[in-house]
């Protein structure tokens, strides 16, 4: 039998595969140390991609909405040599000023809540006994429970300053390696906003570059499949973050503005720490909300059960009417997808993983089901005409 080179290099190539997975079945250390290292040496460029595609949104909102769609003329033609550079420097200016105001309001709200929290916990202990005296005297069981009766609130608080005391010192220990930790996280940033930059200026070159590429190591067909997933992929990521951003400032606004009309201390900054963890899909705004009953609590145990059912309202009016229609139609992912989603990605890479995995299964989705109803069309397609042969027949 012979063998053309096409066949040969198939068969090179399947038995190259199966060897380097038989070495790594056997070598798994050395496997996670290359990966960690090309991770490692990859970590600018996949920082500068997220950070493209993040200041792409603001950027191509303000390309159409300041400069529109090119006109004839020698104004025009400078006016689209200065379109991508204005357009860059304000998208990135709109972000500077979204984070500092978000500092400028939150950082001294953090500073002055610190020191009243500071202030209030030795008072807290006594407090809670007075609070829970009641119930305790009312429920006959909890009178002879023993665990109440020997719950010393300052003992517990004194142990738990303690565990605090004994972490920021192993902290201040390791303060080599957080700083060598942090300056190398800055190189990557500054690298991977470079490599942004550049790439958000030279898009369309970059563009027809990338399309040159896939065109020649593939056959047309592929290159066109694979470049219609990247447009599915842009597009239900923009409109994912879109659309996530919008929804955390809609809820943040809601408990800000319900906190202030019913007398809640903190409303600024659990409103804003709801609006960021509310990012994450499904769970995040139950964080912020644990973070709020906390605070709440030391200043008002009473108060913290009315802020649990303030937050269970506003979460069911942002569940069932707001993130339908801003964020749900543009994802077009049903909830059990994803809490699926927002699952494994979380177990699998964190917070950045819940951010992940919600649009990538949407794409998945997506795709998914137009494989189906391709098949479902073509046995349609079969079977009319198996029928029409037969009734010629």
């Amino acid at each position: 039998m012979k063998i053309n080179k096409k066949s040969f290099f198939t068969i090179f190539s399947s038995g190259a595969v199966l060897i380097l997975l038989h070495w790594g079945i056997h070598n798994p250390e050395k496997v996670y140390s290359l990966v960690s290292l090309t991770f490692g040496l990859l970590m600018p460029v996949f920082l500068g991609l997220c950070i493209a595609f993040v200041l792409n949104v603001p950027m191509s909102a303000i390309e159409r909405t300041l400069f529109g769609k090119p006109q004839k003329g020698k104004a025009e033609l400078l006016r689209q040599n200065l379109k991508r550079p204005v357009s860059f420097i304000l998208a990135l200016l709109f972000v500077v000023a979204v984070i500092s105001l978000v500092i400028f309001l939150v950082v001294p709200e953090l500073i002055k809540t610190v020191r009243i929290i500071g202030e209030t916990i030795p008072e807290f202990g006594k407090r809670m006994q007075d609070w829970l005296a009641p119930l305790i005297e009312a429920t006959p069981g909890l009178q002879s429970s023993q665990i109440l009766s020997e719950l010393n609130w300052k003992t517990l608080f004194s142990k738990g300053w303690d565990v605090l005391h004994n972490s920021m010192t192993s902290l201040v220990g390791s303060t080599f390696v957080i700083a060598s930790s942090v300056f190398s996280g800055l190189v990557n940033f500054g690298l991977g906003f470079v490599f942004s930059a550049y790439i958000l200026l030279q898009k369309e070159e970059c563009e027809k570059q990338s399309k040159r590429v896939l065109y020649a190591f593939l056959s047309t067909e592929k290159a066109d499949r694979f470049l219609y997933i990247c447009n599915l992929s842009n597009r239900i990521f923009t409109n994912f973050l879109t659309g996530q951003c919008l929804e955390a400032v809609i809820l943040g606004g809601m408990f800000f503005v319900c906190m202030n009309l019913l007398g809640f201390p903190y409303s600024l900054l659990i409103s804003v720490l709801i609006a960021f963890t509310a990012l994450i899909p499904v769970f995040g705004a139950f964080i912020g909300m644990a973070v709020g009953v906390f605070l709440i609590m030391v200043n008002n145990p009473m108060q913290a059960v009315w802020f649990v059912v303030l937050f269970l309202i506003l979460q069911q009016i942002e569940g069932n009417f707001i993130y339908p229609k801003v964020v749900g139609s543009s994802v077009g992912l049903p909830a059990l997808w994803v809490l699926l989603a927002v699952t494994l990605g979380g177990s699998m890479m964190g917070v950045f993983g819940m951010l992940v995995m919600v649009p990538a299964f949407s794409v998945l989705y997506a795709l998914f089901w137009e494989n189906v109803n391709k098949r479902i069309d073509t046995k349609r397609a079969l079977h009319d005409t198996q029928s029409e042969q037969l009734n010629e027949q």
